[in-house]
């Protein structure tokens, strides 16, 4: 007895295509997928809020920021979720208070470990004794704004940053009572790369 095979081909063929197709849709589910993961947890994008970065960044500028490095050192400009503020208390004690509630960007000007003086007379900071060298500034640091006063010098704790804005004068930073020292925990990542406006499209410093 003869079989009639003459509907397998189509068979197979239709079984086939199903089979790429299904392939491909899981090809494009697992790249979707990688993506959000990369663009969840490593580069984020984020808005310039503000003028207080001036004349690093600038309003409405947008930022790639890394979140996979959190080894932070002096000189990094961080995006920060700042939720609480740590000041020291009367004791030299770490104090927590409610912070801004909101993301901030601000440069990194010294970590855990690293002692820190502001001569707000002249204008100056310090850090290990040694007056920084910031040609990055718009104006000196002359404000105090109260979330140490009276306490300078001190050691950064622990686990801890201490930030300024680049544009001094109207920057709220790690001087303010409602920023103070800065987590490594409350840090979303570094801002590594200008994206736009187009023209200005490259690396932060």
């Amino acid at each position: 007895m003869i079989e009639n095979n003459a509907d397998m081909p189509k068979k197979l063929t239709k079984k086939t295509v199903l089979n790429e197709i299904l392939d491909v849709l899981e090809t494009v589910f697992i790249s979707a997928f990688l993506i959000t993961m990369f663009f969840t947890f490593v580069l984020r994008m984020a808005t310039v809020k503000g003028e207080s970065m001036l004349p690093t960044l600038y309003p409405d500028e947008r930022i790639l920021v890394y979140s996979w490095d959190t080894d932070y050192s002096l000189g990094d400009i961080i995006v920060i979720d700042c939720q609480e503020s740590v000041v020291f208390s009367d004791d030299g004690q770490l104090e927590y208070r409610n912070g801004l509630g909101k993301q901030i960007i601000k440069r990194v000007i010294a970590t855990e470990g690293q002692v820190l003086d502001i001569d707000f007379e002249k204008g100056l900071v310090y850090v290990d004794g040694k007056p920084l060298n910031e040609p990055y500034v718009t104006g000196l640091t002359h404000f105090d704004e109260g979330a140490f006063t009276g306490k300078y010098p001190f050691k950064i704790p622990e686990g801890f940053v201490f930030v300024l804005g680049d544009n001094r004068g109207i920057s709220r930073d790690s001087r303010d009572m409602s920023i103070g020292l800065v987590s490594v925990d409350s840090v979303i990542g570094k801002a590594v790369m200008r994206i736009s406006p187009v023209k200005k499209f490259g690396l932060i410093s």
